[in-house]
């Protein structure tokens, strides 16, 4: 859990620093349009059913139609009440959507939904590069007790409470006060609080839903029905637990607006929340801005001298651990296990910072021992549980891979705060100089045959290839005018981009 929350806002952009042992765990960005819309409720119109896909495209009035599965619709004759405990007691509203996996004796889509049809969802998973967002049916509204689900006849419990008196109180306490045919998850935090918290909670969470009922039956799809708190209230709501010292903040509208939400709902905690008054920028005292140019490295070193080698894709992300500097003192064996045990701390503490979610693969030295390898396997289980997010792992294969996903609702750190490099359009490479030479070289010769009764060849191109052409490979172009019987003519053109070139004749 983060020990401190510190939150910069600086224009229209508002970035919240998770910190645990003074080292940045998490960041969340938010600037201006490019906001999480993850909770938000909606009602949409059906703009197309995908049988051959058990999915459908829903109009919620944002750049993209929204994605509903046939496994996220959950309409009143469906038999959805589940009876297991809830894994994750920190699980916000997009954990605590149901997967996309079919359920036995579910309909198809189509029998579900139609073209034209109006529905009530909400947001599980933001929209991704070009992906439109997820949404469900399966309407969750996260408060800071209880997590309420009105389509859902459960009541469930954090399995970090462990104590039975506890847990059965609490679910006395939740039944007693529940509607008929709605549920609720019971979150860590509800431990130990008096119940004048929990029910203020529970009829908090009441009536906002009363008001989206009311605003689902008044408005027109598509229309924003209910919207979720800003990113720092959403965040002090699931992380500022009695484990956190402090929450400092440099904006004093925002600073004003969070004591209030503590006065309503944690009035306990509100002499922890400290406005920031120094010269420097807040993230500078903090060190965190250090963190930030970091967490965008494709190489992370290690302490040992090792490093790890971060390569994200749109659905994998792939992270390589090499020994690098480091050398051991004993066995080989040894050497890699220490290696190896080091990165499973930095990549769990790098999935977290850059909330890298979907396919993700780690590549370990190899180890000969199959004690060593489950060594590692289950110290890579235990990171993980420090991870909100939910994780699924598999067991270290015979090559040293590590195979797991990890829930992505929004877009990672790095496409948060970056955009790809204009020059080379994100691939990471360029075609080289003299590649780009014989390119041109062979369609001269294209260019000669197509106007075979012009006798001068021009071709631009940048400055560092026309340079090349008249230096190394003068000899080429020599000799290419002597065989086609043409003058070719290069020119250097500063504005061109290094693959660029045009060949023309006259």
């Amino acid at each position: 859990m983060p020990s401190e929350i510190i939150v910069n806002k600086t224009g229209r952009e508002t970035r919240v620093a998770l910190m645990e042992n003074g080292q940045l765990a998490e960041l969340h960005v938010n600037r201006g349009d490019h906001r999480s819309y993850v909770g938000n409720v909606y009602k949409g119109r059906v703009v197309r059913v995908l049988p051959g896909m058990q999915a459908a495209f829903v109009d919620i009035g944002l750049e993209r139609a929204a994605f509903l599965y046939a496994g996220d619709i959950y309409p009143e004759f469906l038999d959805n009440a589940g009876d297991s405990e809830i894994a994750d007691p920190e699980q916000t509203v997009a954990e605590a959507a149901p997967r996309s996996a079919p359920r036995a004796g579910q309909p198809p889509i189509q029998d579900l939904i139609r073209e034209g049809q109006e529905v009530l969802v909400q947001i599980a998973k933001d929209p991704i590069g070009t992906k439109g967002a997820r949404i469900t049916t399966h309407i969750t509204l996260p408060g800071r007790y209880m997590v309420f689900m009105p389509t859902v006849d459960h009541v469930g419990i954090s399995r970090r409470i462990e104590r039975d008196r506890e847990r059965r109180k609490l679910r006395e306490f939740v039944e007693k006060h529940r509607p008929k045919g709605c549920g609720f998850i019971v979150r860590t935090v509800c431990a130990g609080q008096p119940v004048a918290n929990l029910k203020h909670d529970i009829d908090y969470l009441l009536s906002t839903w009363d008001k989206i009922q009311e605003g689902n039956k008044t408005r027109k799809a598509p229309a924003t029905i209910h919207k979720d708190h800003n990113l720092v209230l959403r965040l002090v709501r699931d992380a500022f637990t009695d484990d956190v010292d402090r929450l400092v903040m440099d904006d004093k509208p925002m600073f004003d607006e969070v004591m209030e939400f503590m006065g309503n709902f944690m009035p306990q905690l509100r002499d922890r929340v400290k406005f920031y008054r120094g010269q420097d920028p807040i993230y500078d005292t903090f060190g965190i801005e250090t963190e930030i140019g970091r967490s965008l490295g494709r190489k992370v070193w290690l302490k040992s001298g090792g490093y790890l080698i971060i390569d994200q894709t749109e659905a994998l992300t792939a992270v390589d651990v090499n020994s690098g500097r480091f050398v051991g003192s004993s066995s080989l064996e040894d050497t890699t296990l220490q290696i190896n045990l080091e990165a499973v701390s930095e990549i769990v503490f790098q999935l977290r910072l850059r909330n890298i979610g979907g396919i993700i693969v780690l590549d370990f030295i190899d180890m000969e021992k199959a004690a060593n390898r489950e060594r590692v396997y289950k110290c890579m289980e235990e990171e993980l549980r420090k991870d909100r997010a939910r994780t699924n792992i598999l067991k270290i294969s015979d090559l040293g891979l590590i195979e797991m996903t990890r829930k992505r609702t929004q877009e990672d750190l790095i496409r948060g705060i970056s955009e790809a490099c204009h020059y080379c359009e994100g691939r990471g490479y360029i075609r080289s100089r003299v590649t780009v030479v014989y390119d041109i070289l062979r369609e001269i010769r294209r260019e000669a045959n197509r106007n075979s009764g012009r006798k001068t060849v021009f071709v631009n191109a940048h400055p560092q290839v026309a340079d090349l052409m008249y230096g190394e490979e003068m000899s080429s172009v020599e000799n290419l005018e002597k065989s086609l019987d043409k003058r070719i003519i290069v020119r250097a053109m500063g504005h061109y981009h290094v693959e660029r070139h045009e060949v023309y004749s006259r």
